[in-house]
This record gives structure tokens, sequence and C-alpha cells, in this order.
């Protein structure tokens, strides 16, 4: 019988993790793609399918907010059940749902499916970091692995809008989301043939009252905001999902401070260095996602850009986001996090205050303002996550990131939710040829508020006290 040397055995296993962090980033790629590739489609989706406007936004929404709400319970079931488990039965979920979603009959369908879609990128994204802590012990390793998978995140930003108008005006919409077919297969193989299961922890136990009620506020508030739009505020079925939504939060906040496992310990948000970054975790998302979201339409619609042509159009905004978090992270090591936190949010601001004048200028004047945003942001976001997760009390950096991730995805909900309203003149618009150029500009100044609103957060909060307090 041979028996395998330590030393064998460790420099197999060595050569297996740049195989299964390959297969990890590929399957967060996938995830990450999904959030931007389908805004540059919704025109032609709505050409093909038809339905009024608010059902686009769900397309958008119904991912979005399922995958915010199931983030931190899909790291509870990580402990408990194994990552490698989560992981993959997120990836096959999500290689389904795009297959069901680009055979879909409906709008109906469709939206549906972008939920079962949301579901299975937070059981991934939850689970993905957990594995990569397993497959790399040492710290330095670590951290050029996570390294990788991070720039993951701006490849795929810079990729979605592109890749999506060149798929939509090529070969059509559907081919959206069966791209993610050959990725999600390869990206099982490599995680079943190169990762192994990280341990159990039986005893976490699911806060299943935390999460049915942050669930329920999230879809009642997003249903609220979207359907106003069509409804009108005054509708009953608007004004019943806004008072579901503020007894969601009430009853979530009962049973986070009163359970034994919660998913958000309450004591947390008394740290105002977290409670304040996420609030501008909040801020961020709604002024990325929001303008993504209403600029599309902008292009297409009012400019008459081709899907492809909008995708490129969105390149200064996305690029800075690939390329500069790296030159963020050596800036927060030397300046600390203050003031490319505070200078992001305002750069960024002035950025669609830009946009407000270039609606009805040249390009040009778009691309600088499309830029200021994605480099102001490119600031903002790696500062943002530095400052939370240092505020973070010893052994709760896991949930506090988690946290942030949900609520930033919150705010995008949100961000699509409301400045859509303003794109869109309000109550009574009922289809996407409702953009208009002065609507664009009423949603651009809600956004350089919120912006404003974020950087003014931040230098009233954040970066006053010591980076750690903990000893």
């Amino acid at each position: 019988m041979t028996t395998l040397s330590p030393s064998t055995s460790t420099s197999a296993a060595a050569r297996k993790r740049p195989l299964a962090l390959f297969g990890l980033s590929l399957g967060y790629f996938m995830v990450l793609l999904d959030t931007t590739i389908v805004t540059v489609a919704l025109p032609a989706i709505h050409t093909d399918m038809g339905g009024p406007f608010t059902s686009l936004e769900w397309v958008v929404n119904a991912y979005t907010v399922l995958f915010a709400s199931l983030l931190l319970s899909m790291g509870a079931l990580s402990d408990r059940y194994g990552a490698k488990r989560i992981f993959g039965g997120g990836l096959v979920l999500f290689g389904a749902a795009s297959a069901l979603s680009s055979a879909a009959p409906t709008l109906g369908a469709l939206i549906v499916l972008r939920g079962i879609l949301g579901i299975g990128g937070a059981a991934m994204t939850s689970a993905s970091l957990t594995l990569i802590s397993s497959l790399y012990e040492d710290p330095r390793e670590r951290t050029k692995a996570l390294g990788v998978f991070a720039a993951v995140s701006g490849i795929a930003l810079a990729a979605g809008p592109v890749l999506g108008g060149l798929l939509s005006d090529g070969v059509g919409w559907r081919s959206i989301f069966i791209v993610n077919i050959p990725i999600a297969v390869l990206s099982l193989i490599l995680l079943v043939s190169h990762a192994r299961e990280t341990d159990r922890n039986k005893e976490r136990s699911l806060d299943l009252a935390g999460q049915l009620t942050a669930t329920l506020f999230f879809l009642a508030l997003t249903f609220a905001l979207v359907e106003a739009g069509s409804l009108g505020w005054s509708s009953p079925f608007v004004t019943s999902a806004a008072g579901i939504a503020a007894v969601s939060l009430f009853l979530f906040a009962v049973v986070e401070a009163r359970g034994k496992s919660p998913m958000l310990p309450v004591q947390l948000l008394r740290e105002r260095r977290i409670s304040a970054g996420l609030a501008a975790g909040l801020a961020v998302n709604f002024g990325l996602s929001g303008c993504l979201f209403v600029l599309t339409f902008f292009f297409q619609q009012v400019l008459g850009y081709s899907a492809l042509l909008t995708g490129l159009a969105f390149l200064p905004l996305t690029l800075p986001m690939m390329v500069n978090p790296m030159l963020t992270s050596r800036i927060v090591n030397r300046v600390g996090v203050r003031l490319p936190l505070i200078g992001g949010f305002f750069v960024s601001a002035v950025g669609t205050a830009l946009l407000v004048v270039a609606s009805r200028a040249s390009y040009w004047l778009l691309f600088v303002g499309l830029f200021l945003i994605g480099y102001g942001l490119s600031l903002t976001i790696p500062s943002l996550v530095t400052t939370v997760v240092t505020s973070s009390p010893p052994g709760q950096a896991g949930v506090v990131s988690g946290s942030l991730n949900a609520i930033r995805q919150l705010g995008a909900a949100l961000g699509v939710a409301v400045l859509s309203l303003y794109s869109n003149g309000g109550a009574g618009a009922e289809t996407a040829a409702a953009t208009s150029a002065s609507g664009v500009t009423a949603a651009l100044l809600v956004s350089t508020f919120v912006l404003v609103g974020g950087g003014v957060m931040a230098l009233l909060f954040i970066g006053r006290q010591p980076e750690k307090k903990q000893a």
C-alpha cells in the first residue's frame, strides 16, 4: 500500500488551491455579472414582452431583494452544513434558473426566475469567503487570494453592460442568461474536484423569525415604492405594503433583540461607525444602481443609442471601479479611511450633478460625469468596507460585513424603485416610453442629494475614532 508523505500531500493541496480559487471566482463573477448585464437589456425585454414599466423594475429588483434578504442566513447555513455544499447548491440553482430564464414565456415568469437567481447568488456569495479562508490558512496567502477574488467584482461590473449590449443587439436578450450556463458548469467542476469541505458547526442555528421578517420588510418596502409609480400613493395596495414594511421592520428589531442566535445583533448598531457605515453603504448602491437603471433608458430611448453603444457608454463609470480599488487600498493604508471615503462621496455627487447638465448636452460632458461617479465610488467602497470591518467587535466581522452587503443590495433596490419614479414622471407612468430628459434630470438630482447625504454622514460619524478600538 502506498502512503503519501506529508510533503507530498501538502504539495498536492497547494496545486489544487489555484484551481479551486478560479472556480470560486468564476461563480462570483457570474453572480456580479447578473446584477449589471440585465440592465442594458431591459428595453429589449420590454419590446419583446411588453407590460408596464414597473414590471421591468421587478426584473431587476426580484434578484436584488432576495439576494439582499438571504445573505446573512446563507452564511449561517454555510457554517452549519458546510460552505462547499452551500456554494455548490447555489451554483446548480443559479445555472438551472439561468437556463429557464432564457426560455421564460412571460414577463411574470422571468421575474420569478430572477428571484430564484437571487437565492442562488446569495448562497454563493455567503459561502465563497468561508471557502477561501479554508483553502488559504496562511494570512499572507489569503490576502493575495482575496485580492484576486475582489478584482473579479470590478471585471464583472465593467463587463456586464458591454456584454449585455453586445448579446442583446447581436443574438437577443435571452442570450444574456444562456451565457451563465457554461460558467456555472465549469465553476461546479472545479469546486467539486479541487475544493475541500469546510468544518461544520452543528450548533449554529438559523434565525428563521429574523429571516422571515427581514424578507417581508424588503419585499413590502420595494413593492410600495415600485408600484406607487403605476397605482399611485393612495392605492390601498401601496399603503398596505408600506404598513406591512413598517410592522415587519419593528418585528425584526424585536426578534433580533431577543433571539438567541440573531442574524444581526442589535447591539452592533449602537456603534455609530457601524450604523453610519451601513447607512453610507445604502447611499452608495442607491446612487450606482439607480443611475445605471435610469440612464439605460435615457441612452436608448431619448438619445437613440443601441444596446451595445449603451454598454460602451457606461465604461467611463465602470472601468475606474475595476482598476482603482487597489490604489485606494494603498491610500487607505497611508492616510486612513476618512479622506477617501468622504472625498469619494462628494466626487460622485459632482458626477451626478454634471449628468443633470449633460442630459441636455453632448456625450463628452456625460463622459466626464460618468467617470467622476465611477472614480468617486472606487474611493468610497473599499474605504467603507475597511471602516465597517475594523469597527466590528471581536468575532463579529463576518456578521457586520454580511450586513453591509445586504444593506447595499437594499440600497440598489431602492435606487431603482425611487429614481424610476422620478424618471417617468411619478404616478401613472405605465410604459418605458415615459422616460424623458426632464424625468432623468429629476432622478439624477435625487441621486446627487443621496450621495451628498452619504458624504455628510461620513464626515460627521466616520473616521473620528481610531480604526481599531479593541486591543
